[in-house]
């Protein structure tokens, strides 16, 4: 099967890149390469002209409706709704609705139900009608996949705060969790960084089950209105999803049983941990979600809206919003000033912008002031590490990232600053930190070192996706390769990375992609990584990888990869050509020695005719993952960094040899 714009199996269609502002390079390579040329000066170009004053470059970070749907609830729930920002969030949810009424979690993808109830309710609460066409079409779709009792935990959450579902219809989530000693299984940092800042301001909500008048009725998405949650028969006591429904009912009994002055205590620790996590813009963790949730549980332990915790955090959400050129308003889950910089950084350096040009100074400079120099929720389960590394976003101290850090070390790297102490004093502090951070098999995560508890997946409260931090081949590919500059690779830290990269190769000669779409992906990264590191690309592993790509390669000569490669196998590897998927494989070939190529020829060239007249390309198309298959990103940087990274290799090169620094 291949992708179409509808969600529905059939022949892929192009991505809007195809419609470009270039023509097609003349066949043969010197072609390609006066056209790769063209191409990556005005890559440069575009690239240049985004960046920030203060040095940092940021694209949009777009994710699916339910961001803006519960904006929108927020607001309800809190009295602030505002006429303007309802109504403009209303108009880029109707933009993305569908024809059949639904809404995707990713472009092209299929309808999907908890995103259709949250976008439909949203719309209800700007004034759109459920007689409206657009309405019963959603509400009609709706009842046909089981209506509300169908949806993920999170939307009955929300739809609870006002009624539309009941509390005791789902799971419970106590805060007395908080107490559980980080020994014990299902204790809080047990959960990934992202589910453990979501978790503990529910488990607020979920013991003071708040509920606010509804403004109006949802009859119209339940199977039938008399019966919205119809009894289900439990899973086998003798399974593990059979053992947690019991734990829920268990805690569910609790609930009505806990001690007062425990809760109480339960509660207040709750706070207290919020409230120190608080970040100095007034965000949590840096992304939208644990930012929502924490202002509700505070609000319902009687923060008012005018402490200066509460309107710190109002605020942040507010920048979260990006207002388009027709009025609407999306919200973005995340910002990634961080990574798109450190990204930026390194397609300029590699496409031949001098290393001291003053734009990489000025980004490398915007770099070195967001180090993280205190430490954050990682130290819990590694005390005795000195801090260091960057994080993804404007503000997270709280939670440096691997993957971010050893990008952010790539970029510094290939920038010739004129404090070359201070550029090493934090390089040497990141290298010494990402060290600290290898879990025991010898790979890296994201976040948090042996998040990798089996139990978390398991509750019948987490259904929104990945909350734990395994690590992942991608990251621990991008530490490698950053070891690997540094002059480290054949130390026993980067050698245990290695040889858990080599294990987890498919048999297909693949490499899993965790943080981003999917294979390709996974396998563009490893691939640069094992050859910095010393591996020949006469290596057996290599050569696996690049069959696997040269297989894959789409007719027009670029790349793509659905995202329900995570769900299907027939996906992988399948899907309309993109331009940054298309420079991750690329990115694989030319680290693997097949400049010369007739794959990697026909990638570089569908690249240049793909290349809009402003020197940018379109990519409509979902490349990043949140969560595998459950929550997905377009980052719209990525589009212009990777293939501006990949044109400039196959120009001038790869950027450091096994032995060091390539010369400038």
């Amino acid at each position: 099967m291949t992708a179409t714009t509808d969600g529905s199996a059939g022949a892929p269609r192009p991505p809007a890149a195809a419609a470009s502002g270039t023509t097609a390079p003349p066949p043969g390579a010197d072609g390609v390469l006066d056209a790769a040329r063209r191409a990556a000066d005005r890559s440069v170009g575009h690239l240049l002209s985004r960046q920030d004053a203060l040095g940092w470059w940021k694209g949009d970070l777009e994710t699916n409706v339910t961001m803006d749907a519960e904006d929108l609830l927020l607001r309800q729930f809190l009295g602030i709704q505002d006429e303007k920002t309802l109504q403009a969030a209303a108009l880029f949810i109707r933009g993305e609705q569908r024809e059949d009424g639904t809404w995707a979690t990713f472009y092209g993808g299929p309808s999907e139900l908890s995103a259709t109830v949250e976008a439909y309710v949203a719309l209800r609460l700007a004034g759109d009608a459920p007689e409206d066409p657009h309405m019963a079409r959603a509400s009609a779709w709706v009842r046909s996949q089981g209506g509300i009792a169908a949806c993920r935990v999170f939307t009955r959450i929300w739809l609870a705060l006002f009624g539309w579902w009941k509390w005791d219809d789902l799971p419970e989530l106590p805060p007395e969790l908080l107490f559980l000693p980080k020994w014990f299984p299902l204790n809080i940092y047990d959960f990934g960084c992202w589910a453990r800042q979501t978790i503990v301001p529910l488990t607020v909500v979920s013991a003071k089950r708040p509920v606010r008048p509804a403004p109006f009725a949802l009859d119209e998405l339940h199977t039938d209105a008399r019966d919205p949650n119809p009894a289900k028969r439990l899973a086998s006591a003798a399974s593990w999803d059979g053992a947690f429904q019991r734990l829920d009912r268990a805690l569910h009994v609790y609930h009505r049983l806990a001690p007062r002055r425990l809760r109480r205590a339960a509660m207040n620790t709750a706070a207290r941990w919020i409230v120190e996590r608080q970040e100095n813009d007034g965000c949590w963790g840096g992304i939208q979600p644990p930012a929502v949730y924490s202002v509700i549980a505070l609000h319902l332990l009687g923060y008012d809206l005018q402490h200066p915790v509460m309107r710190a955090g109002l605020e942040s959400l507010d920048r979260f919003a990006v207002w388009r050129e027709d009025g609407s308003r999306m919200i973005e889950a995340c910002q990634s000033p961080v990574w798109d910089t450190c990204l930026a950084t390194i397609a300029l350096a590699d496409a031949g912008l001098p290393a001291d040009h003053p734009a990489l100074v000025k980004a490398a400079d915007w770099m070195l002031g967001e180090e993280i120099a205190r430490p954050g929720d990682w130290a819990v389960k590694k005390p005795g590490l000195a801090p260091g590394g960057w994080a993804f976003e404007f503000h997270n101290d709280n939670y440096p990232d691997i993957d971010d850090t050893a990008e952010v070390i790539l970029a510094l790297r290939r920038v010739r600053h004129p404090e070359p102490e201070r550029v090493e004093g934090a390089i040497g502090r990141a290298v010494r930190w990402t060290l600290g951070m290898q879990s025991r098999n010898g790979a890296w995560a994201a976040f948090d070192a042996d998040n990798t508890s089996p139990f978390p997946n398991r509750l019948p409260f987490c259904d929104f996706g990945e909350v734990i931090d395994p690590p992942s081949a991608d990251v621990t590919a991008h530490v490698v390769e950053m070891l690997a500059v540094e002059g480290r690779a054949h130390e026993p830290r980067a050698r245990r990375g290695i040889e858990w990269l080599l294990a987890e190769q498919e048999a297909n000669g693949a490499w899993f992609g965790r943080w981003g779409v999917n294979y390709v992906y996974g396998t563009g990264s490893v691939v640069p990584a094992l050859t910095a590191a010393g591996l020949p690309p006469s290596h057996p592993a290599i050569r696996r990888a690049v069959a696997w790509l040269e297989s894959v390669q789409n007719e027009d000569g670029g790349w793509g990869e659905d995202l329900r490669s995570y769900r299907e196998q027939e996906w992988i590897g399948h899907g309309a050509s993109t331009a940054s998927q298309t420079a991750w494989a690329l990115l694989a070939l030319l680290a693997a020695g097949e400049r010369e190529g007739k794959a990697v020829e026909r990638g570089v060239a569908w690249l240049a005719a793909t290349q809009l007249a402003d020197g940018s390309w379109d990519e409509p198309y979902f490349t990043g993952t949140g969560f595998p298959w459950d929550f997905s990103i377009n980052y719209h940087l990525y589009r212009q960094v990777f293939p501006l990274t990949a044109l400039g290799r196959y120009v001038h090169g790869e950027p450091f040899s096994p032995n060091g620094r390539k010369g400038k």
